[in-house]
């Protein structure tokens, strides 16, 4: 009789483990938030009832921008260049991107941009906090790089740092993030 009961015992957990591990599976993919009325882009970090908004403080490129820009194809004439951030314990906020100096982009957390510039070297800042770091990109014509900037963000403070990456290593991350800037300076 006590053997007849084990292969019950052990559907009954399954099926109760199974059902505990349903709700987790949403979690495995984030859905990328709604666009602000606006046109700004808010990232939430923590709970719903007590989110953490870093919001851009301009309008985000449209959907159809944003799908053209995931195709990660090169531009004639130009070089294209991403700029991700995404980092599992990167910090809540906003963090400039300059290109040359110039103004260029302003990222958040779990965004991307994109920067079409003319063929040539160039330095990429970010400015956050009284600090910045730099990294010098050089690439031709209809070439593709892409850079990221990591994040992170203790009780201490934060620090972010440049690493460029091959388009194959990144490309999953760069597709689940948000297109928040496309900014052509070709001149």
């Amino acid at each position: 009789m006590k053997n007849a009961r084990l292969p019950q015992r052990r559907t009954l957990l399954i099926g109760l483990a199974a059902m505990a591990l349903v709700p987790l599976a949403g979690c495995m993919t984030k859905p990328i938030h709604p666009v602000n009325a606006d046109g700004s882009y808010c990232h939430r970090k923590g709970r719903s009832y007590m989110p953490k908004l870093t919001c851009t403080p301009e309008a985000v490129p449209t959907a159809a921008a944003e799908a053209e820009a995931k195709r990660f194809e090169g531009t004639p004439g130009a070089l294209t260049v991403y700029v991700l951030r995404r980092s599992w314990g990167d910090a809540s906020v906003v963090v400039p991107v300059t290109v040359d100096g110039a103004a260029g982009a302003a990222t958040i957390p779990e965004s991307l941009v994109r920067l079409r510039l003319a063929p040539g070297k160039h330095s990429l800042s970010a400015q956050w906090d009284g600090r910045d770091a730099d990294i010098a990109i050089d690439g031709q014509a209809g070439e593709v790089r892409l850079v990221e900037l990591k994040g992170s963000g203790w009780v201490w403070g934060n620090t972010f740092s440049w690493k460029a990456v091959p388009l194959e290593d990144a490309k999953e991350r760069a597709l689940a993030s948000k297109l928040v800037a496309d900014v052509h300076r070709l001149r």
